[in-house]
């Protein structure tokens, strides 16, 4: 099982899952070499590398904070198979296992609304999959998920965005946002102008929802950024900035991605940058 529990000050966290997906190892890794980044992803015979959609359960204040739904359900046969879609565990298996069902989430935290992460927001019939829940995403985001350009469309499906759109259930921020104390959202432009990290703070403990800004442990490397990044060198300042800044607190990492590495820390290395290690402290 994928699931794993972490106690950060007074909130319970819980990494979930909704299952594996594949994409194209160069396009994961952008300009980087595949001599290079095959060494810790490994591609398939049609050079994907796996990834895991990794959504996070916060128990804080009483409230239940979902920060991503998980990965588009309703692409098809064909939709599958392009992606390699693996559903060996779903979100809603591990809310249960958490004791949850959709009913009991209060908010919801979309770091942004591509398929991989805000896919599974509403049911087949469009209603919102957490009935109770507040869904929160930043009004750029919100934005450009209805206004997509040739570049951004493959990512964004209305299906998914446009029924709570029309129902006004997408609460709307703009910047850093204190959702409850000691929970905040965090703009990370860079993949896209809109999307935000979740930062949790408490009994002096810290931790950070990555987001795309960092989608897996194996992209720690500061250069490392992903082919699908609109805004590349923004990213790059970004992860310039905030490593050093999550290193310093000593920040319990969770990344959206990882295939094997639900927490996380940053450490230094040989080369005066990050590397992102297992945090297996339970």
């Amino acid at each position: 099982m994928w699931i794993q529990k972490r106690q950060v000050g007074e909130a319970e966290v819980v990494s979930l899952t909704d299952g594996q997906f594949r994409l194209d190892g160069g396009a994961m890794f952008g300009t980087v070499p595949r001599v290079l980044w095959e060494k810790v992803a490994p591609p398939d015979e049609l050079n994907r590398i796996t990834l895991r959609i990794n959504p996070l359960l916060i128990r804080l204040a009483g409230k239940n904070i979902l920060v991503e739904t998980g990965f588009w359900d309703r692409g098809g046969e064909k939709f599958e198979a392009m992606f390699g879609v693996d559903r060996d565990e779903t979100v809603f298996r591990g809310l249960s296992d958490a004791g949850l069902a959709p009913a009991d989430i209060d908010l919801v935290i979309n770091t942004h609304l591509h398929f991989d992460h805000a896919g599974r927001n509403v049911t087949a019939l469009g209603e919102p999959t957490f009935p109770n829940a507040r869904y929160v995403v930043q009004a750029q985001e919100l934005h450009d998920a209805l206004h997509p350009h040739e570049r951004s469309r493959a990512s964004y499906i209305r299906d998914y965005i446009e029924p709570l759109h029309d129902a006004g259930l997408f609460e709307v921020v703009d910047g850093e946002h204190e959702l409850l104390p000691g929970l905040s959202v965090l703009p990370l432009p860079g993949h896209n102008l809109g999307q935000q990290g979740v930062v949790l703070r408490s009994g002096g403990q810290t931790l950070v929802y990555t987001a795309d800004l960092l989608p897996t442990t194996m992209h720690s490397p500061t250069a490392w950024v992903i082919g699908y990044d609109l805004y590349p060198v923004t990213n790059l300042e970004n992860r310039r900035r905030y490593f050093a800044e999550w290193h310093e607190q000593n920040a319990l990492i969770c990344t959206p991605h990882d295939p094997q590495v639900p927490f996380a820390r940053f450490e230094p290395n040989a080369k005066g940058g990050f590397r992102v290690v297992a945090d297996t402290q339970a």
